[in-house]
């Protein structure tokens, strides 16, 4: 069997491996080691706050409409309660949008829900 030098594979992924490091301080950008190591950290706060990111969201639409809520004489939970036994099927993020983009819109949802 023939003697297969891997040179160019190597240059080849040492060279994607720094190219996404480009921008991380001290040896993490430069090194190799210390770069592979960098991403298969990255890689992996990537993944559980592509996950965290759900829940922030969440909780940003739960205050902007506990927010506009007040505004309109009631609160989170009691206009959640009413639009569950009501059967509407809005969701948290399309209400908030709507409470942010137009509070008109979002007071006529409150008083049809009350």
């Amino acid at each position: 069997m023939t003697r297969v030098k891997k040179g160019v594979n190597a240059l080849k992924t040492r060279k994607n491996v720094l190219k996404m490091v480009k921008g991380y301080r001290h040896g993490r950008g430069s090194k190799e080691r210390q770069a592979y190591e960098a991403i298969s950290h990255a890689g992996t706060y990537a993944f559980a706050h592509r996950r965290d990111k759900k829940g922030d969201f969440r909780r940003l639409w739960n205050v902007r409409l506990n927010t506009a809520l007040r505004e309109n004489g009631t609160t989170y939970s009691k206009f959640i309660g009413a639009m569950k036994k009501k059967g509407n099927v809005l969701n948290r993020k399309m209400l908030s949008e709507i409470a942010h983009e137009s509070p008109i819109t979002f007071q006529r949802i409150v008083e049809s829900v009350k």
